[in-house]
């Protein structure tokens, strides 16, 4: 008992259930966009869900730190910044070449389709390793 007053922002478990928050975020994110234009949506995580998702993940990270959620963290981190970029070079893409017949945005779709695809399946994969309690790879 006193080793807990010592230190009283330590936690004896990692912040799971604001992993799971995230997670479901994330996913609520994914999923609007493929709702609201099939599998094409700029940036599935910058919609205000995923947002918010990554907010929790960079509030909570330092809770985690040393736990096996941590690495959920920096998963979700990542993924949310990596679409992100793809999303830009798609959009920048079609932007700077759709006059060729319409083979930039074309280009573009393909590209934010291949995004959205990614970041489901990160989603998943990151969850189903997060309901077994393990780390992700990549650290």
């Amino acid at each position: 008992m006193t080793e807990q007053l010592s230190n009283p922002g330590a936690t004896a478990q990692p912040p799971i259930t604001a992993a799971l928050v995230a997670y479901a975020l994330f996913a609520v994110a994914a999923v609007t966009g493929l709702i609201s234009s099939g599998l094409v949506h700029f940036a599935p995580l910058v919609a205000l869900a995923g947002i918010v998702g990554v907010i929790v993940c960079y509030v909570k990270r330092g809770d985690a730190r040393g736990t096996w959620v941590e690495s959920h963290f920096d998963w979700l981190i990542g993924t949310f910044w990596w679409s992100l970029l793809w999303d830009v070079v798609a959009i920048v893409i079609g932007l700077l070449t759709w006059w060729i017949l319409g083979l930039g945005i074309l280009l573009a779709i393909v590209i934010l389709a291949a995004t959205s695809i990614w970041v489901i399946y990160r989603v998943v994969r990151g969850y189903l390793a997060f309901k077994d309690s393990e780390p992700l790879p990549g650290r």
